[in-house]
């Protein structure tokens, strides 16, 4: 069955060209397409839930590395909900997109629940977005950062600024680098590589809750075996930066405490918002410990 409903937005419009896929067409009138294929060194920034505090410390101390200029710098997702500024914190992103081009990010699951409780993504049966993102997604400070009554979608899709919005629609699913994957909360290590990967680029908005957005087992999972990258992730607190082999984890607050973490490839080194501001270098699990002295990373798992 063919269906061709239109959505207006303002800043574009949502055709659906069957039940089961959609297009998102919008003219970009303030902020360019973010970049999906990246390559070079990279700074990789944890969740930021409204962080703007701790994320302006990581941007300075990123500022001062002499390469900065030619590290891209990707948001692995989780703009919004949870921490104090989640509109400031993205205001912050589109101005370092001014500033510095080599910048990109992906979609979390809190955009996901975001854009679908505003309307702004197809509604799949059953979801029950509109309810689900105020009730169980601490969106509270999202309301409030927009001036919006706590609960009132209609308020708040009015006050959303059209670039903000813009952003949120259009953030990938993942980013790629010619070692590195980034995807919000990793793969499913059953399925084979390149079916997940072109779900992730094409962006299957008839699912109703992706699992590489929003699965949270998939922190204590390597990427399926005929994956050719190392998988970088966020998603899921970790008390320390994880680094292994196959999988990097990256969210070290959860939106609510901890410092903020950044992630440097291929240097394998990580800056924070603390007050320690040299870089270091961390290797362990996805609880935060380091393996046992002449363990095998993979043992950790087996």
């Amino acid at each position: 069955m063919t269906l061709r409903p239109q959505q207006r937005l303002a800043a574009g419009v949502i055709v659906f060209d069957d039940a089961s896929e959609f297009s998102l067409q919008v003219d970009f009138m303030t902020m360019p397409s973010l970049k999906t294929k990246i390559q070079g060194p990279i700074a990789v920034i944890g969740d930021l839930h409204g962080q703007v505090s701790k994320l302006q410390v990581l941007l300075n101390r990123l500022r001062q590395l002499p390469d900065y200029q030619q590290r891209w710098i990707i948001f692995i997702g989780d703009f919004v909900d949870r921490g104090p500024d989640p509109k400031t914190g993205i205001d912050i992103f589109l101005e370092l997109l001014k500033e510095h081009p080599k910048t990109t990010a992906i979609m979390g699951n809190h955009e996901f629940a975001m854009c679908s409780a505003l309307g702004w993504f197809p509604e799949t049966e059953g979801s029950l977005w509109s309810s689900r993102w105020v009730e169980h997604y601490d969106s509270e400070t999202t309301f409030d950062s927009y001036g919006a009554a706590i609960g009132n979608l209609a308020e708040l899709n009015t006050m959303v600024p059209a670039a903000h919005r813009e952003l949120l629609v259009n953030l990938p699913w993942c980013v790629e680098h010619p070692q590195l994957l980034f995807v919000h909360a990793g793969l499913d290590p059953n399925i084979p590589f390149n079916v997940q990967l072109r779900i992730l680029q094409q962006r299957d908005f008839s699912l109703n809750r992706p699992q590489w957005l929003s699965e949270k087992s998939f922190v204590n999972m390597d990427p399926p075996s005929d994956c050719p990258f190392t998988l970088v992730s966020g998603h899921v607190k970790v008390d320390d930066v994880v680094i292994r082999p196959r999988r990097i984890l990256v969210d070290t607050t959860g939106g609510d405490s901890g410092d903020l973490s950044c992630v440097l490839m291929p240097e394998r080194r990580v800056l924070t918002s603390g007050t320690n501001e040299a870089a270091t270098s961390v290797t362990g699990d996805a609880q935060g410990k380091k393996p046992a002295k002449g363990s095998s990373w993979w043992k950790i798992w087996g």
